[in-house]
């Protein structure tokens, strides 16, 4: 069906590009969330992706693979809005506590939080490779076709990313939680 649904598009059809967004719209959000680590930038750089699909979506020769030319794309406007917005800003959301958290709980939540600290310490390109590879679940060969980089380099980077990854956790197990700091 998203065969059909490319080669309509590529007619020109509106509604099946339409249709395709609606279709892989959710996947690349998510990914490029996870890439950006932030609502607003991921949205941005979805609806650029999907603009430039649609400009571009006579160039693509085998319909089979427009969710890996797509995910190219996005890969892509994930590294521009990047560069446009390079500051990095804390933004504080409040969640609404539902009740008393039990101590399992609030682990999990720390746990949480160390993590995406460390992804937010990696580079994009070290992100991009970690998400494709274990978010999406895509073999590294794939991941480097989607991210247009040798498999070298996806090994590499990915490699590289999980030792980051690994090192800044392994920092913050020890040092003293800031919250711990304010409270002495």
């Amino acid at each position: 069906m998203q065969r059909a649904l490319v080669d309509q598009a590529k007619r020109g059809d509106r509604e099946a590009f339409d249709a395709l967004a609606r279709t892989v719209g959710d996947r690349c959000m998510a990914i490029a969330f996870r890439i950006l680590r932030d609502a607003d930038r991921a949205d941005d750089a979805v609806q650029a992706a999907l603009i430039m699909a649609w400009r571009e979506l006579r160039t693509l020769r085998d319909a089979e693979r427009f969710e890996p030319w797509l995910h190219r794309i996005l890969t892509n406007e994930c590294y521009a809005e990047a560069r446009r917005r390079r500051r990095w800003s804390t933004q504080i959301r409040l969640l609404p506590m539902p009740g008393q958290l039990e101590s399992g709980e609030i682990s999990a939540v720390n746990d949480r939080d160390q993590l995406d600290r460390a992804f937010r310490r990696l580079t994009l390109e070290q992100r991009s490779v970690l998400v494709f590879h274990h978010y999406v679940g895509l073999p590294l060969t794939e991941v480097a076709d989607r991210l247009g980089i040798p498999v070298g380099t996806a090994k590499s980077r990915l490699h590289h990313a999980t030792r980051a990854l690994r090192a800044s956790l392994e920092a913050d197990a020890r040092s003293p939680s800031s919250s711990q700091e304010r409270l002495a």
